[in-house]
C-alpha cells in the first residue's frame, strides 16, 4: 500500500463526508472534513492537506471559484472536483482552472482512492 495521504474532504453532504472519511481512514489515509469552503480554508492555510476532494456545489461558495482561490494560493496542491451535475463543458472548465480530476457523484470509493493516489503521485513527481 502507498504511504498515508492527508486528504481534506469539502462537501456539504454530511453522510458522504463522514462515510468517505471513515473509509479512507481504514485504508490508512488521514482525513479532515469541512461542510463549507469557509470551514476548509483554515485547514488549507495550515498546510496540512496533500490532496483536496472538493464538491462543486457548496452552500457558501461555488466550488470552481474556491478551486481558483486554492490554485492561486497553493498552485501545486492537487484538487479533485466532485459533482452530481456533470457536463463536459464544466469538466473541461474545471481542468482548465487547475483541477487534477473531475468526477461524477456518486463515486465508487475504490475509484476515488485511485484518483487521490494518482493526483498525489503526480504532484510528488512534479516536485521532484
Amino acid at each position: 500500500m502507498e504511504s498515508a495521504i492527508r486528504i481534506l474532504l469539502v462537501d456539504d453532504e454530511l453522510d458522504f463526508v463522514e462515510t468517505t472519511a471513515k473509509r479512507l481512514s481504514r485504508r490508512g489515509h488521514a482525513c479532515k472534513t469541512a461542510l463549507t469552503c469557509a470551514e476548509g480554508l483554515p485547514v488549507l492555510e495550515s498546510g496540512w492537506p496533500q490532496v483536496v476532494v472538493l464538491d462543486v456545489m457548496l452552500p457558501d461558495r461555488d466550488g470552481l471559484e474556491f478551486l481558483k482561490e486554492i490554485k492561486e494560493k497553493w498552485p501545486s496542491l492537487p484538487v479533485i472536483l466532485l459533482t452530481g451535475h456533470a457536463s463536459v463543458q464544466a469538466g473541461l472548465h474545471s481542468l482548465q482552472c487547475g483541477a487534477a480530476d473531475y468526477c461524477l457523484k456518486p463515486i465508487d470509493l475504490e475509484t476515488l482512492v485511485e484518483k487521490i493516489a494518482i493526483a498525489h503521485r503526480e504532484n510528488l513527481a512534479r516536485q521532484a
